[in-house]
This record gives structure tokens, sequence and C-alpha cells, in this order.
């Protein structure tokens, strides 16, 4: 039995470790160019990649300027010189080296895809990089498909993206597809834009705002399998 029978999934910290790939290459790309690796220069360029991203999602900046200009900024907080594109593309080389998944990725996978789901991946994420770590990952068997947005001309949380995505999925019954993410500016926004379910991924706790109301929020993800495919109840 499944409720869904095409469900979207993102990428980061849904499938998988950002967080952890992230810290890898920053840390790799900074004793590169010789540059500060303590935790006070991790922490400023954070805190500079998540304005520059959140801009990203309203619209407000492309991912060929922000991808660049987070290093140029990283640079001048520190005092530092060096050429942003070269340390981007140093960075985004070891982040598509990182194909470590967050616990339970594969086999939630491996779940819905044995139950007939058909599964694709969603993502705002560079390009490049998801293709490398997907190829570097145990989940390319079960993706269908690959929605990355520097590829549609659209991102989430736009509509265009989702329509195109159902669209390329072939999908005729709203009702029976699904998104799935941490994102509640890019995931939870973008399918209720569009009248589509979704689940959103909060294995950390946290109330989604009023405005924001996922159909579904899941703290783990086998939590995720059993609502896309529930266990029928012995009567």
């Amino acid at each position: 039995m499944r409720r869904y029978d095409i469900v979207l999934l993102d990428a980061d910290n849904t499938l998988f470790d950002f967080n952890a790939a992230e810290a890898q290459a920053l840390d790799a790309v900074l004793a590169e160019f010789g540059w500060p690796r303590d935790e006070g220069t991790k922490q400023t360029y954070l805190e500079i990649n998540h304005a520059l991203w959140s801009a990203f999602d309203r619209g407000e900046a492309e991912e060929s300027f922000l991808t660049v200009e987070r290093f140029r900024r990283l640079g001048e907080r520190l005092g530092r010189s060096a050429d942003p594109a070269e340390m981007n593309r140093r960075y985004l080389d070891h982040l598509g080296e990182c194909s470590l998944l967050l616990p339970g990725a594969e086999a939630l996978c491996r779940t819905l895809r044995a139950a007939g789901c058909r599964l694709a991946l969603a993502t705002n994420g560079v390009a490049r990089v998801q293709y490398a770590r997907l190829a570097g990952s145990p989940l390319k068997p079960y993706l269908e498909r690959l929605f990355i947005s520097g590829e549609m001309g659209t991102r989430k949380p736009e509509p265009a993206f989702f329509r195109a995505a159902l669209s390329a999925m072939g999908a005729e019954d709203m009702n029976r597809c699904v998104m799935v993410g941490d994102g509640l500016g890019s995931d939870v926004k973008g399918a209720l834009s569009v009248g589509l379910d979704v689940i959103w991924f909060a294995p950390g706790g946290g109330i989604a705002p009023a405005e924001l109301k996922p159909t579904y929020t899941a703290r783990s993800l086998e939590e995720i399998g059993s609502i896309i495919c529930p266990t029928p109840r012995n009567t």
C-alpha cells in the first residue's frame, strides 16, 4: 500500500549530509589557500553563505554570482586576498567528492522503490556537485530523474520549478504526488504554491510558521517512509 506514486526528494540535509560535506570541503579549501581554519572563520563563511542562498531562494541573486561572492566577502572580512572564483571552483571540487548520506537515506529510497514509487531528486544545489555526489553514492539506481535549478531555468520555491518537474515525470494526479524536503522557504513553500502535498523533514524539531502548513512533518527518514507507504492495520 502506498499513499503516493511520485516522490520528489530534496538533496541537501534530506538525503545527503550536507553539513558534514560542507565542513570537509570548507576546511580543505581554506587549507589550500592558507586562510585561517579556526571556528570563527568557518562560522563567518556559514553566515555569509546562508544569507546569499536565502537571497537566491527569494529570487534576489543568481547562483553564478553567489557562489563566487561568498568567498569575496569572506576574504574581505578576513583581510585576505585570493581569486574568489578559483576558491569557489576548488571548494565545489571538494564538495563533489563528499557523497555522505544521512543515516537511513538509502534504506528510504530502497523502501519507496520496492513499494512502486517513482523517485526524483529536486534540488537548488550546484549541478556539477550534485552529479558528482550522486555518482559516488548508492542512490543513483533508485532515482528516475534529477531536477536541478541551474539546468531548469527556475528554482525552488518558484511554482514553475515544481510544475516542470511534475510534467517531466508525467504526473496525472496531483493527489498522488508529494515533495519531501527540509527547507521551509524552498521545499514547503514551493510545493504548497502549486497545491502539492509536502512532507517537511525536521529532525531537529521545530514548528512551521502559521503561513506555511506542511501536509506532514517527519522527524526521521523512517517516518517519511511510513507516511508515503503506510502499513495497513489489521482489522
